[in-house]
């Protein structure tokens, strides 16, 4: 299960990635208002991505956040190990973060092969999910202002 951080997270790079011009900075007091996250913990979250080398940070008036490399070169798993760590849910199965785990035995373990499709199958999908398919998936599912499907959806409703 990810954390509220990385959903957190994930929201506000859709939202970045969203923006209509890729080289103009988003602020966080403008993706803390639309995607309702508080902004002290956003502000939190964009430093570890950008830390994590997704982001770029300007300060100032102009500044704000942009992404440091094209959303289809972002991965879904990237997100999740830069914020949340391991997608294993076993550390003795964690490609990344390999841990024994405690008072197991893995040449006679029970669970480990089922727990190493798991990962198999969860980083297949993750790895081949990218920002852009992510916001892709956001802008089709959301009514863009100026959009006329949008507009007359609103007008037959007043």
């Amino acid at each position: 299960m990810i954390s509220h951080k990385c959903k957190y997270a994930i929201r506000a790079l859709i939202d970045i990635a969203a923006q209509h011009d890729p080289n103009k900075p988003v602020m966080s007091s403008e993706i803390a208002a639309r995607q309702q996250i508080p902004k002290k913990f956003l502000e939190t979250i964009l430093r570890d991505l950008r830390n994590g080398r997704i982001l770029h940070s300007r300060r100032g008036s102009t500044g704000g956040y942009t992404l440091l490399k094209p959303a289809s070169e972002i991965t879904t798993t990237e997100i999740i190990r830069i914020i949340d760590g391991p997608i294993a849910l076993l550390p003795c199965v964690s490609l990344n973060y390999y841990a024994s785990c405690e008072g197991c035995d893995e040449s006679t373990c029970q669970i480990k092969g089922v727990f190493e499709q798991v990962r198999d199958k969860t980083l297949g999908i993750l790895n081949h999910t990218s920002l852009a398919d992510l916001r892709d998936q956001y802008l089709k599912n959301t009514p863009q202002v100026g959009d006329k499907k949008s507009e007359s959806a609103r007008s037959s409703q007043k």
